[in-house]
């Protein structure tokens, strides 16, 4: 499990990413497989095995190429030295080499496919790396690549509910916006709805990067007032604290997100999410169910008053039943298996070893 090295896994806040592959690395070793997680840092809390290739997490340079870069030449170097069945590729710069490894890459496709990354994916070309996309949205932006699968994140719901429950009605609670300060992020939209439908909101984002500090200062700081709570860079156990006394998780975003982790994350904790229909937010709501989804701006102030309707119990049985971590593994199993199945197929692959010289382990 190849991660990036921005931050340790699971992540103290910020990290979608992080969170996701540490679900399935537990979720993959509780199926019996030996996992070794490749990341940054001196310490790792799943299950797997884990080597380093650099002591600090490189999150203050997050946005740069070289850490990036740096970090997959040294696990490429672990992985040529290595036994292993198959590589689980998060990073993007990593896909350049994986023709380089002596066993087939699933990559994981986890920013929107559009521009200059759907390119680079393009260029890849017939390559032993199988792309995985993480929603039907988002596959549908870059059809023409050669994926090989759709699998939504899965979330370990284990210790989510290690914070107390808030004592007070969902109608008497705030809004919460909970994502990076970024304007396709949309958190200008939350303040005007949830001043347009008279409700309290908490503005809690990342903000570390100079893009989303000048943002933060240069747009969003005018707007605020005694209505906006903003709570900066928030760790793992507040964030939860927050989503949970929350009246819902609003997401108003500008872009075609291709998941949206924080959505499953507020249903876990049995609050629903009001969002606007972009990328694979209709794939992750169950529209008035566990959420309302609204197609314009001007409908949110609506939605935020209705949204209270919603069962929380819902909410988390529909996580449970269709983004738990043990559902998301056993859909990458499959992939695993048709890659190295494939891999061991191929007529002629100089930098594999002999098929009968190679052993497949645990498929």
């Amino acid at each position: 499990m190849l991660v990036p090295p921005w931050y340790e896994l699971p992540p103290p806040g910020y990290g979608g990413v992080e969170q996701m592959a540490a679900a399935l690395v537990d979720a993959l070793v509780a199926k019996g497989h030996e996992v070794t997680v490749i990341g940054a840092g001196v310490r790792s809390g799943t299950a797997g095995r884990f080597v380093s290739t650099v002591a600090e997490p490189q999150h203050l340079r997050l946005g740069e190429g070289l850490p990036e870069l740096l970090h997959v030449a040294r696990a490429n170097q672990l992985l040529a030295e290595g036994d292993f069945d198959v590589v689980h590729d998060h990073t993007s710069s990593g896909l350049l080499t994986a023709g380089t490894r002596p066993m087939p890459t699933v990559a994981t496709v986890h920013n929107c496919p559009k521009g200059e990354h759907g390119d680079l994916l393009a260029a890849l070309g017939e390559t032993e790396v199988s792309l995985v996309a993480i929603s039907a949205a988002q596959r549908r932006t870059r059809p023409e690549l050669p994926w090989s699968a759709v699998i939504h994140n899965g979330l370990s719901t284990e210790g989510l509910a290690n914070t107390p429950p808030d004592p007070r009605p969902a109608t008497q609670r705030p809004v919460l916006w909970l994502a990076r300060f970024n304007p396709d992020k949309g958190p200008d939209l939350a303040i005007e709805a949830c001043r347009a439908a008279g409700l309290p909101l908490v503005l809690a984002g990342k903000c570390t990067e100079p893009g989303e500090r000048s943002y933060l200062s240069e747009v969003i700081a005018p707007m605020l007032g005694p209505d906006t709570e903003l709570v900066l860079n928030a760790d793992r156990r507040r964030c939860q604290a927050l989503i949970r006394s929350a009246r819902c998780l609003i997401l108003p975003i500008r872009w075609e997100e291709p998941f949206g982790m924080v959505m499953v994350e507020a249903m876990a904790e049995g609050t629903p999410v009001v969002a606007l229909r972009r990328g694979a937010v209709p794939e992750v709501i169950r529209a008035g169910v566990t959420g309302l989804i609204c197609d314009e701006p001007e409908q949110l102030p609506a939605a935020l008053e209705q949204v209270t309707s919603i069962d929380s119990i819902t909410c988390i049985s529909h996580v449970q039943n269709s983004f738990s971590a043990e559902l998301m593994a056993s859909r990458y199993e499959q992939v695993y298996r048709r890659a190295v199945r494939r891999s061991l197929a191929r007529e002629t692959a100089p930098a594999y070893a002999p098929v009968g010289q190679r052993t497949l382990h645990g498929f």
